[in-house]
């Protein structure tokens, strides 16, 4: 995976914005204004997603390059190393179940406001 395709992968996701609201290196995706992915857009040697508090400590117990998320609340946030020992499509997988969290905790209003984007 390199930076395109996970742009691209997030981009894909409905109602997805991307910007650098910290610094100019730091690639976020959000949906409806909360973010759900965030990378170093020149190194792009590991990406922050929101988990499940759980399933977090279970993955950083199965999986080596599963961490804390970096600079992040590190109950609900996992940095994965980017260094090809996990398959990209559990990382997007992991992107997708993260993403499904922040729209889980949208109002109503908003969960209806993203239905109508395509």
């Amino acid at each position: 995976m390199n930076i395109e395709e996970f742009r691209s992968y997030c981009l894909s996701l409905n109602g997805t914005t991307e910007g650098l609201p910290f610094d100019e290196k730091t690639l976020v995706f959000k949906v409806m204004g909360k973010i759900f992915a965030l990378t170093n857009i020149d190194l792009f040697e590991q990406v922050n997603i929101k988990c499940d508090p759980e399933k977090a400590i279970e993955l950083r117990e199965q999986y080596e390059d599963v961490i804390p998320g970096y600079h992040m609340n590190k109950n609900h946030w996992n940095s994965i190393r980017l260094n090809n020992t996990i398959e990209d499509k559990i990382i997007y997988g992991w992107v997708k179940d993260s993403y499904d969290l922040i729209v889980l905790k949208l109002t109503k209003k908003q969960r209806e406001e993203l239905s109508k984007l395509h």
